[in-house]
């Protein structure tokens, strides 16, 4: 419109013309440059969560912090390269904005995300200016778990070796004598000394020792991350639903047992970080 109203201005010689072509050149150029200022001075930061299995989605925290001292942000669009895109109606000047964003990582090991591609079409929707953004996020992705027939034990139960451990259980050696809470069965309580104390008592028993399991891929069957998606569902199985100790022989790397939940995120890490060759 504005190429044909020059034509038309030059052609006619009417200053009326010549003024609306001025304006509208005038606006153009303020709106550009108020458009690129808008995307500019932006930085992008992803918090991951702590278990990010391949092939399935996670919810990650995006958040889009806006540099620029004087001047706000407004209408933005970030896209990941992982798919997945989140929008900002306004960025404050100095501050920052956090959306939830579903990603999926299709393959295991370490992710890093460096770059994304920032959008607005701020400020009159006339054209759409687009630029890369620098994001920092890193996150180690597990093999997506694989079911293991190995992992059910006979009859449905849980294993347990011989033994107790020091855990409080109801079943095992004396501990100590502490306080009744009411949530202690009664055949637990210590009718003696509660009798001379002005309280009930009851006796902490120790629980029944498990024994400890060490998972090692290579004699799982199916291919190699295969074997590494099976050793993360038992890894999870065993610690996770049944508070067994586990532990993990990767070739030469042997993680003894434990049943901690920090354990069992660095035995996945272990086998996200795993080169089979």
């Amino acid at each position: 419109m504005t190429l044909l109203l020059g034509f038309a201005a030059v052609n006619t010689g009417n200053n009326l013309l010549f003024l609306m072509v001025a304006a509208l050149l005038a606006f153009m150029t303020a709106s550009g440059l108020s458009g690129w200022q808008n995307i500019k001075g932006l930085r992008g930061m992803v918090e991951f969560p702590d278990e990010i299995y391949a092939g399935e989605e996670c919810l990650v925290a995006l958040r889009l912090e806006n540099d620029k001292r004087y001047l706000p942000s407004f209408l933005l669009d970030l896209t990941l390269p992982f798919g997945g895109a989140v929008s900002f109606f306004m960025l404050p000047r100095s501050g920052s904005e956090s959306e939830l964003l579903p990603l999926t990582f299709p393959h295991r090991g370490d992710q890093e995300l460096s770059r994304g591609e920032l959008s607005s079409p701020f400020p009159v929707n006339f054209f759409v200016r687009r630029t890369g953004v620098a994001m920092s996020g890193r996150c180690v992705v597990f093999p997506r778990p694989l079911p293991s027939p190995v992992a059910e034990p006979e009859g449905g139960r849980r294993p347990a070796g011989g033994g107790n451990s020091r855990r409080k259980g109801y079943e095992g050696e004396l501990l100590r004598i502490a306080d009744y809470t009411g949530a202690e069965p009664l055949k637990l309580i210590h009718w003696r000394l509660s009798a001379r104390s002005q309280g009930l008592k009851v006796k902490e028993l120790s629980g029944a020792l498990q024994r400890p399991l060490l998972i090692d891929p290579s004699l799982l069957p199916g291919d190699a991350e295969e074997r590494l998606s099976r050793a993360a569902w038992l890894i999870n199985r065993f610690i996770r639903d049944w508070q067994l100790p586990v532990g993990l022989r990767l070739g030469e790397l042997v993680i003894p047992p434990e049943d901690s939940r920090r354990h069992r995120l660095r035995l996945l890490t272990e086998l996200g970080r795993h080169d089979p060759a």
